[in-house]
């Protein structure tokens, strides 16, 4: 079966992927548009996976000012090379990540930042809160595993749902930007201020 130009144009635009992996794409998946996103994916995770031990110390820092000035967020995205970081397709990623973090407001980048009081904290309130609705002892600790996922979704960045794709989390869409790319690519970190917040 023969793939089309506009097939090819059509996935293009909606993965990011190069001219010649969507044609192979749907070639594999027999001119399926869904699965053959799906095959672009999958060879985009597997791609990423391999860069991440490459050093990325090039990069930017994206600055973000939100609701005439209430809400500012400063993010460093780093890469490998000087000449990606130059390029439109990093910086729209970089500044995707600010709008991200002004949105959703989270406190780390990954699972692993967060501090072992916090998790300890979380499962205990969780622990008490299903305890309190008189839950039945065989299921509290499948409960309190839940919450303490769903906690994590809401505060650790590449957890979060990308605010733009509720079918993607900031996770996928680096993987996609490193697919993309070619190079290893690291959120390093982020601070995010509103006006009037307590300052610690």
């Amino acid at each position: 079966m023969g793939v089309t130009t506009e097939e090819i144009k059509q996935l293009r635009d909606q993965t990011g992927a190069g001219v010649l992996d969507c044609r192979k794409a749907l070639e594999e998946a027999g001119g399926d548009m869904e699965q053959a996103a799906v095959l672009l994916r999958e060879k985009g995770l597997a791609a990423a996976a391999k860069r991440a031990d490459r050093e990325a110390r090039n990069g930017m820092l994206e600055l973000y000012s939100h609701g005439g000035g209430r809400v500012g967020v400063m993010v460093e995205v780093n890469c490998e090379t000087d000449f990606v970081a130059r390029t439109d397709g990093f910086r729209e990623f970089a500044h995707e990540i600010a709008l991200q973090i002004a949105a959703s407001s989270p406190l780390w980048v990954t699972e692993d930042d967060v501090p072992e009081d916090v998790i300890a904290r979380e499962r205990e309130i969780a622990r008490k809160f299903a305890e309190n609705e008189g839950k039945p002892e065989n299921v509290i600790d499948r409960i309190v595993d839940g919450r303490l996922q769903k906690f994590l979704d809401d505060v650790v960045l590449l957890r979060q749902v990308y605010i733009r794709d509720e079918e993607k989390t900031i996770e996928e869409l680096l993987k996609g930007t490193i697919a993309s790319t070619g190079e290893n690519v690291i959120i390093r970190r982020f601070e995010r201020w509103e006006v009037g917040e307590e300052v610690e």
